[in-house]
């Protein structure tokens, strides 16, 4: 019976094994057999046509990353109330206790990081 169920895995294996074969050549061969002729031109940034101003490593200040973690963190809230949602019937009061307590914590949340200034734009 064992060896039944891990002759099931192999077709996932051989897939898996495939996958980084090809990861693992594609860029080897992209590299060594890709034109090779570098130029002043080719080397310069592209912005839509327009001639680059300044350099392309420009810093860029760490509110954008600090809104795009902010963004990330509760935009996960969507992911655990849409199963909530669908199976609110099934849960009972018991399910709606928990999505009031849900909903609380992402305020407090929401509150502090008011607080913090972190959603303020200069």
């Amino acid at each position: 019976m064992d060896e039944y169920l891990l002759r099931q895995y192999i077709p996932i294996a051989v897939l898996f094994g495939i996958a980084l074969f090809f990861a693992a050549l594609l860029p080897v061969l992209s590299l060594s057999l890709g034109p090779k002729r570098p130029s002043p031109r080719k080397e310069t940034p592209y912005e839509s046509g327009i001639t680059p101003i300044g350099s392309a490593q420009r810093r860029l200040p760490v509110k954008f990353y600090l809104i795009a973690v902010l963004f990330i963190l509760f935009d996960i809230e969507i992911i655990f109330l849409l199963p909530w949602a669908v199976t609110l019937r099934e849960l009972g009061l018991f399910g709606l206790a928990e999505v009031f307590v849900f909903i609380a914590i992402l305020l407090v949340g929401y509150i502090w990081i008011w607080k913090k200034g972190a959603l303020e734009w200069e």
